[in-house]
């Protein structure tokens, strides 16, 4: 039977079906701890929409109960309708999850409300409130969906003169608070709580049973309560100290998990649950919540050990000063995986790469683990438009480059990007404090940067083909191949900023400033026109990666001395501002060729099937290949389940 893979195009967004191949022949006890962590990460999902903006899932309940009652609907908008929903769900929520800015609907305030009358006549149920009338409740909530400038963008870590970061962020980290009103507090759950101002004090509403999110986080425990039996030693261990975070939000109880999950390196099964990454807040502190769920892709995975294996050789050739090396790497593993399922945020958009934890303690003294998705990056290829491959490429070489060894170079570096990248350097001796507090909010995007820069560093170094990563005879080509992609890429990814002059989102930042910066001071890329189109050209190899290592140098000192001023100066300088003809130019390109500008993913759906006595005899996989039919059954979840 054939595969689908590219399901639907909405808008700007492609949408494709994930596959788990492998999954039939775990044995029934991994498949039934896979089952009850499958149920642990739908669980917790819309906390991360509520976290993501405070009217999101009133907003969602809107959309939902229009959809699932669509019989009296006036069919043009209800497709109006139909697609805004399908991009809310893509980006829980209404903001893009790249460019943080608000998209709204397209439809007027009163086809809005026939559309939420005619659903309530089909038995639709919505979140009015008391004693509200339909009018009421649509003139309550239709700036949200309809007006753009109504809490604009949901991360804004560059409001202007003038204006507060987190005043102009929309999203619901912070309530009532101000950056100074953090000059004189003391922040004890920093990671986990959301923060607000009552009656004139901060408050932390702490994210744990009791506080907020409490019916959820029960839920969740549940489900990971459930899965104890069916886990090995060590991932039994690292469980319970999850649960045990969830009880008391307490930051000693994070780093017991954290350490425990670092510890095991043997399960094949394994997960992340929990508040991981903080790209969404512009300080860079809180946690957003998300839930993944994977097993170990076997033969993948003696690639990716290779590198884990001989990550004190790399820390020992970094390019950066000896006292940001560590003088003795522990804990670094790497394996491929095979994903069954991401929520949160990390789906339905997902990274293809990931190393945590992200406490650099953490990492210095115990060490990481990093994960390839290995059936991602698979979907991601098999799914990309040939026109995007070729759209911004210079020439024919470049072309047949890219289409021979792009999956294989970005897939090298990809795995550099997390094991030796965000597994590597210490901080300097006299930093008291973490990185991400001394940071702030360059944090994450020099964090990216200094990842980033590690692969394309190590990328032509011959210990690559010492490891049997690449042959002899291919290195050169596969490390052209890299090098072209990547300076394209900073070209390309402005076809995801429709609107403003400046990127929010820290990957894209970090992109830009790498490629801008090494334009400004290296013969290594050329801009060229032809034909009325820009093209990012790499012109010398040798010269690229000399820059690459000038670079990581200072990078990895600033956030080693944790130089606020000089992260600050280097985004500003390279990283931020966005040439809107360039950027122009570009949107229309891929228009004109109908091109995505970021691909969801539908996951793979389980389904545990019992005897009569109700224990257990498998859990079978199924794929279907359809955006709206899951999270549908996704919300039904949240409600019953």
């Amino acid at each position: 039977m054939t595969r689908r893979h590219l399901l639907e195009q909405i808008g700007e967004a492609a949408v494709v079906q994930l596959y788990a191949d492998g999954f039939a022949s775990l044995s029934l006890r991994e498949k039934t701890l896979v089952w009850h962590l499958y149920l642990a990460a739908l669980a917790g999902r819309d906390i991360y929409y509520d976290q993501r903006y405070a009217h999101n899932l009133e907003m969602r309940a809107v959309l939902e109960g229009i959809v699932k009652h669509p019989a009296h609907v006036d069919p043009r908008v209800l497709r109006e309708i139909r697609a805004y929903t399908k991009l809310f769900w893509i980006n829980s929520g209404p903001y893009n999850n790249l460019t943080a800015r608000k998209f709204v609907l397209a439809a007027t305030r009163d086809e809005l409300r026939d559309a939420i009358v005619a659903a309530e006549i089909a038995g639709a149920i919505f979140p009015r409130r008391s004693g509200e009338s339909v009018d009421t409740f649509v003139a309550r909530l239709a700036p949200l969906f309809l007006d753009a400038a109504t809490d604009p963008v949901l991360t804004n870590k560059t409001p202007g003169p003038g204006r507060d970061m987190l005043a102009s962020s929309a999203n619901n980290l912070y309530s009532g608070v101000a950056v100074r009103d953090l000059d004189r507090f003391d922040e004890r759950y920093a990671l986990n709580s959301r923060l607000v101002s009552r009656d004139g004090n901060l408050v932390e509403e702490v994210y744990r049973v009791g506080g907020r999110y409490d019916e959820h986080i029960r839920r969740i425990i549940e489900h990971l309560t459930d899965a104890l039996p069916y886990a090995p030693p060590r991932m039994t261990d690292a469980l319970r100290a999850l649960i045990a975070f969830y009880q008391s939000g307490e930051d000693a109880d994070r780093v017991a998990y954290d350490v425990a999950w670092v510890r095991d390196q043997q399960s094949p099964v394994d997960t992340i649950n929990g508040f991981i990454e903080v790209y969404m807040d512009p300080r860079g502190a809180k946690g957003a919540w998300e839930g993944i769920v994977w097993y170990v892709n076997e033969e993948k995975t003696r690639k990716i050990e290779a590198l884990a294996s001989n990550a004190q050789w790399f820390e020992d050739h970094m390019p950066w000063d000896e006292r940001y090396r560590k003088p003795q790497v522990t804990g670094v593993t790497a394996r491929a995986i095979e994903v069954v399922v991401e929520t949160g945020d990390s789906g339905p958009l997902t990274p293809v790469g990931i190393n945590l934890p992200n406490d650099q303690a953490i990492r210095e003294q115990y060490g990481s683990k990093s994960v390839s998705l290995a059936n991602v990056a698979d979907a991601y290829e098999r799914a990309t438009p040939e026109g995007l491959r070729v759209e911004f490429a210079w020439n024919q070489e470049e072309i047949d480059r890219a289409k021979t060894w792009g999956a294989l170079a970005q897939e090298l570096t990809t795995n550099m990007h997390e094991v030796i990248g965000h597994g590597s350097g210490r901080m300097s001796e006299a930093s008291a404090s973490p990185p991400h507090r001394l940071l702030a909010e360059q944090y994450s995007a020099i964090e990216e940067a200094r990842a980033d820069l590690v692969a394309l560093y190590f990328l032509p170094d011959p210990k690559i083909i010492d490891l049997g990563l690449v042959s002899a005879e291919n290195h050169d080509a596969v490390v052209l191949c890299e090098y072209e992609h990547y300076a394209r890429t900073v070209l390309v990814q402005l076809r995801r900023v429709r609107e403003g002059t400046h990127l929010e989102e820290d990957h894209m930042r970090a992109r830009q400033m790498i490629v801008e910066w090494l334009r400004a001071h290296t013969s290594s890329i050329e801009v060229r026109r032809r034909d009325g189109k820009t093209y990012y050209v790499m012109t010398d190899a040798r010269a690229f990666r000399d820059g690459v290592g000038r670079l990581l140098a200072e990078v990895q000192r600033i956030k080693s001395e944790g130089d606020y001023a000089a992260a600050r100066d280097l985004f500003e300088q390279y990283g931020i501002h966005v040439d809107r003809a360039l950027r122009d130019e570009v949107v229309t390109r891929v228009d004109r060729l109908q091109l995505p500008s970021y691909t969801a993913f539908v996951m793979p759906r389980l389904e545990a099937r019992r005897d009569e006595s109700g224990a257990i005899v498998d859990v079978e996989i199924s794929y279907p290949c359809d955006l709206e039919s899951q999270m549908l059954e996704y919300a039904s979840f949240a409600r019953v389940g």
